[in-house]
């Protein structure tokens, strides 16, 4: 229990009852939280976190994440609301951004922030007469898909438990990943059979509407009545598994065409470049009005399939007639183009910025962001929302979103990956969908922005 003056804060009504049985309970060596969307994971590390430097004299925390760049937007500001929550007046603690570091003013305890590559940097500035007895470490999967996993937690462990007779604690916090088989959902039912760990699952289900707020419920329920695979992912937190189609979301629904007469001032093109495999442009039209990216037309050739190759000069002379087709047809008096190609295709892009200038043609020409995953997550999000539509005149990509698959044997091995046979459509349109990220990510529910 915190006291401010007269005025007392309650621990209980802060936090989820849930997590009642564990914010005293140090029997628990080991604790992994794990939920879905809202689930309030991270409000509980922030509170814990900060009742741990105001009530134990003796006793500072570490925050990790696996990239620091990352530590700022989160964790850190997830702290500061802690400390609101808990209802102190923030002129008690020294608050820093560089180095990032909240201290309780009166003991010299101290929140840290650190990547995990900065470990040692970390470990250098600690007091010793306040040994870590709390390490937190956010977005877990980042240390499996982007580090060493297990091995990884277990030298966290040894470099921050040193100087600790009793009580340290360490808290996991992660959304569990689809793949049941990923390497994260493995090390946590060999951790649950341990006698120090405990593992507690939530969902927004489990935290007071009032709390969420009823548009955030209903964000979560109108995905339920759409894609009931996706709801029980993101809102549920369940390992559902991994469908063999990677667009499972895409039908019928997504194949329309503009309105008659439409036009747009932004037009959005991606572009993946093959010598003997196809290349291909995809365009769609950002629409502001209707709030989605609306297909417009699709170029492809394949030398194989045609049995004349192209040289990278005949593909920007194809991609400045095609971007001329679609200035006729739908673009305004003002109309801005953006190419996002295939960033390995620096001979072809050179050649289209040629052709674009003899021609006069207005062509943004940017190097796509080639993240798979991610890309692959976004182009799903704004199919699910509704936010794309497919022409259909862009029938290879249609062929290609039915037949996108992920390799089974990667499935099996908690590391999906997709097939990498009939794919560049959709690469091209994974391409167009992280170009124009940021115009279209406003119109998905908060939750989705990934801000």
């Amino acid at each position: 229990m915190i006291q401010r003056k007269k005025k007392q804060v309650r621990i209980s009504e802060i936090i989820i009852p849930k997590y009642h049985e564990i914010f005293n309970n140090k029997s628990y060596k080991h604790i992994i939280l794990t939920s879905g969307r809202a689930g309030t994971k991270s409000s509980y590390a922030a509170i814990r976190a900060n009742y741990q430097i105001v009530s134990d004299a003796h006793g500072s925390v570490v925050v990790l994440r696996k990239h620091h760049n990352k530590l700022r937007k989160t964790v850190y500001k997830e702290m500061l609301r802690g400390i609101n929550r808990l209802q102190i007046p923030k002129n008690r603690f020294n608050i820093t951004k560089s180095p990032m570091e909240i201290t309780y003013k009166k003991y010299g305890t101290t929140i840290y922030f650190s990547g995990s590559d900065g470990i040692d940097d970390t470990k250098g500035i600690i007091d010793e007469d306040k040994p870590i007895k709390l390490v937190i470490l956010d977005e877990l999967t980042e240390f499996f898909d982007d580090g060493e996993g297990e091995d990884e937690l277990t030298n966290i462990e040894a470099t921050f438990v040193r100087g600790n007779s009793s009580g340290f604690q360490m808290i996991y916090l992660y959304n569990p990943p689809k793949n049941p088989n990923a390497p994260i959902n493995q090390w946590c039912k060999k951790m649950e059979e341990r006698s120090d760990c405990i593992h507690i699952h939530t969902d927004y289900r489990d935290v007071p509407v009032e709390w969420l707020g009823q548009d955030l419920i209903d964000v979560a329920e109108e995905m339920m009545r759409t894609d009931m695979k996706m709801y029980r992912w993101v809102w549920l937190g369940e390992s559902t598994g991994i469908d063999d189609a990677v667009y499972y979301m895409f039908g019928q629904n997504h194949i329309s065409e503009p309105e008659k007469g439409q036009r747009f001032s932004i037009i959005g093109i991606g572009g993946d470049y093959g010598q003997q495999n196809a290349t291909t442009f995809q365009a769609a039209g950002l629409d502001l009005g209707g709030r989605m990216l609306k297909g417009l037309g699709e170029y492809y050739h394949s030398g194989r399939e045609s049995g004349h190759q192209k040289s990278p000069s005949e593909y920007a002379g194809d991609f400045v007639n095609f971007v001329v087709e679609l200035g006729e047809k739908y673009g305004t008096a003002d109309v801005r183009f953006y190419l996002y190609l295939d960033p390995s295709a620096q001979g072809l892009q050179e050649e289209i910025k040629r052709a674009c200038r003899i021609t006069n043609v207005p062509v943004s020409i940017r190097n796509a962001e080639n993240d798979v995953k991610l890309g692959i997550s976004r182009v799903q999000k704004v199919l699910t929302f509704q936010l794309m539509s497919i022409s259909s005149g862009q029938d290879r990509a249609i062929n290609e979103f039915q037949t996108y698959e992920y390799d089974k044997d990667s499935i099996e091995k908690g590391k999906e990956e997709p097939v990498k046979i009939g794919d560049h459509c959709m690469d091209a349109i994974r391409y167009l969908v992280m170009g124009m990220w940021t115009k279209v990510k406003h119109w998905l529910p908060v939750s989705e922005r990934e801000d």
